[in-house]
């Protein structure tokens, strides 16, 4: 064991003075004199992150973000294919209503339109059957409405993701008949 003696001797052999690194100096060197372990610099160990690190955490993030993203992606359209029928459904209530006050549905000319106002010439009209104005699919297009339409007193449609007849899975058409 180092006495305080010894210490002193050692300084004065390589020229250290002990009360002056026991004031200043390098973080530990008192310690390294001793024999003991010097502490880990703890105003290093807050430096930061390599290089490496962060490049492998952002290669993680891209794999799950690949991974995970496309799932996310078809979830969001299959919303928005049950929002698109739930809005036809509801298009075909306020049709039904239409036709329970004025005794037909609305031609084609006038349209769903005539769920918020009166077309001309009816009297028994007790609208507006919808709270809102008519609202588009969840793809920010118009639905076609016909009347009478081909399937049924009326058809109401629309051509989904794509805003073309026809097509498979988000693409596909979304219609009044298939409820």
């Amino acid at each position: 064991m180092l006495t305080a003696k010894k210490i002193v001797d050692q300084d004065k052999q390589t020229g250290h003075n002990a009360q002056r690194n026991d004031r200043s100096g390098t973080p530990g060197a008192r310690r390294a004199r001793l024999g003991k372990p010097a502490r880990p610099d703890i105003r290093r160990a807050r430096g930061g992150f390599t290089l490496v690190e962060l490049l492998v955490v952002m290669i993680i993030i891209g794999l799950l973000a690949a991974l995970v993203g496309p799932r996310f992606i078809r979830q969001e359209e299959k919303a928005k294919i049950k929002a698109a029928q739930a809005q036809i459904e509801l298009l075909g209530t306020a049709l039904d209503t239409f036709r329970l006050d004025v005794g037909r549905y609305p031609t084609t000319e006038e349209g769903l339109q005539a769920l918020r106002q009166k077309p001309g010439g009816l009297e028994r009209w007790d609208g507006p059957y919808l709270k809102k104005e008519v609202p588009l699919d969840p793809w920010g297009k118009a639905y076609v409405y016909k009347s009478p339409g081909e399937h049924g007193p009326f058809d109401i449609l629309s051509y989904g993701a794509d805003g073309v007849s026809g097509g498979e899975g988000d693409n596909r058409d979304i219609a009044s008949w298939d409820r």
